[in-house]
């Protein structure tokens, strides 16, 4: 009695770790994207993905090679891009965009030699983004961009 009391103990603080480490796995994603994203796990390919996945949303390098910190970042742009659609547009447009941030910025994080995405594609979908008359509009056209380069 008492080691079954032992193992679900364990298993339960096992189970809590895990939570809170899957809960602060993106808490550098603005609070109201965090749940807009895909629930389901991650997949870094090593830890320096998933810390160049980390400077996409922040902008913050923490220390990776030859990275630019600060802006563009994808936490800005949502916020950019929520002023520009205004209330209206709000409801869906930040699903949208906070979807397209994981996924761009997940293959734009892998390994120079195998992603698909890379940065003259972000300053290409940041300018797509700008030019776009209509925020939402624009989210789609550069989604669309985007899904076409992975495809490749």
């Amino acid at each position: 009695m008492k080691a079954e009391r032992t193992r679900a103990a364990l298993l339960v603080l096992a189970l809590g770790c895990g939570l809170a480490g899957a809960a602060q796995a993106q808490d550098y994603v603005r609070a109201d994207c965090r749940a807009q994203l895909d629930p389901g796990p991650l997949r870094f390919d090593t830890s320096l993905h998933q810390r160049w996945y980390r400077r996409f949303w922040t902008g913050d390098c923490d220390h990776l090679p030859l990275c630019i910190p600060g802006s563009p970042n994808w936490n800005s742009i949502v916020g950019k891009l929520l002023v520009r659609g205004g209330p209206t547009e709000q409801a869906a447009l930040l699903p949208k965009a906070c979807r397209l941030g994981q996924m761009i910025g997940l293959e734009w994080a892998r390994d120079k030699k195998v992603r698909r995405i890379d940065t003259r594609d972000l300053h290409a979908f940041k300018g797509q983004l700008e030019v776009s008359g209509d925020a939402l509009r624009g989210v789609e056209q550069v989604e669309a961009s985007a899904r076409t380069k992975m495809a490749r």
